[in-house]
């Protein structure tokens, strides 16, 4: 991965099936996006199930949210860029 390669953090649930979906899609768009993805169970942590409670999926880079419940592909995309074919 290159040197700009953008951390990104999942909060998610394990049964949600918005949680679910977001991460599915996600882990196609790393294929081809220059981005390295981070889950989070947030129900492994108490502060982050204070945080959070039913409001996942969340995707943050940096500490500022991405989206909320359903990928925002052009959000993402303003935060990362493709990566560039070889």
């Amino acid at each position: 991965m290159s040197l700009g390669t953008a951390e990104l953090v999942l909060y998610h649930r394990y049964g949600c099936h918005l949680c679910e979906q977001m991460l599915e899609r996600l882990r196609e768009l790393e294929a081809v996006w220059d981005f390295r993805l981070r889950v989070t169970d947030v129900d492994a942590d108490p502060d982050l199930v204070r945080r959070f409670n039913d409001k996942v999926p969340v995707l943050e880079r940096a500490g500022k949210e991405i989206c909320r419940y359903v990928l925002d592909e052009e959000a993402l995309e303003a935060c990362v860029r493709p990566r560039k074919p070889i």
